[in-house]
């Protein structure tokens, strides 16, 4: 039976506008976002069974595009509709981080790090730009690597940072591992971009890694 032939309180979006968003199960979600079904199986039910197959939300929305299309029923179109949702979330964390008076302690830029980064399947290099007062200037993507690594190359971030007209800086980047933990290679680079940016006058003000759900800083950690 399609959805709109359902009682209207059991229809996702009149759940929705009804009870909010909050009382919808995940499936529901989904079957929102994609906002059909396929032929014999309507949205709620292919959502569902989605879920099952993939064992969550996160599992199903962090799922590369090759994986994701061979599940049954999603195909490139419900894919993207999947990839854009989850970036309207991540500009949706952005813009609040903008309006904060300054960004000196980790707990200001961890949770918003961890909405960008965590479920990335690649490393990705970060630099949060500030001004003198710490406030944000701009959020750069500057480095995409691969599963285990990305190559940061210095005098790059630099040139961004002047670009900017930063005072300071946060660097961030993810582990796609799910381990919050420095390397070696990680606390090598990290005072490499402390002393090049250092001769122009920009304070590296932390370096923050994102695991899975969680973040390490180097501040804290009295690595910088």
């Amino acid at each position: 039976m399609a959805i709109r032939h359902w009682p209207q309180s059991e229809q996702p979006r009149e759940k929705l506008l009804r009870f909010g968003v909050h009382s919808l199960s995940d499936a529901e979600l989904v079957a929102l976002v994609f906002g059909s079904g396929t032929v014999g199986s309507d949205a709620v039910a292919l959502a569902r069974d989605l879920l099952a197959q993939v064992g969550s939300l996160r599992g199903l929305f962090s799922a590369d595009r090759a994986a994701c299309c061979r599940l049954r029923g999603v195909g490139l179109a419900r894919w993207c509709r999947l990839q854009a949702s989850l970036e309207v979330a991540r500009r949706h964390y952005r813009e609040p981080l903008r309006a904060r008076p300054t960004l000196d302690a980790p707990r200001h830029t961890a949770e918003f790090l961890v909405a960008q980064l965590r479920d990335r399947p690649y490393e990705v290099f970060c630099c949060l730009h500030l001004d003198s007062r710490h406030r944000l200037i701009a959020f750069d993507e500057l480095f995409r690597g691969t599963i285990d690594g990305a190559s940061v190359h210095p005098r790059e971030v630099v040139r961004q940072a002047l670009a900017h007209n930063a005072a300071a800086v946060i660097l961030a980047h993810n582990h796609p591992s799910g381990v919050a933990e420095a390397s070696q290679a990680d606390e090598l680079i990290t005072r490499r971009l402390r002393d090049a940016l250092a001769l122009m006058d920009i304070r590296v003000l932390d370096h923050l890694i994102v695991g899975d759900g969680a973040c390490l800083s180097f501040a804290e950690r009295g690595l910088l």
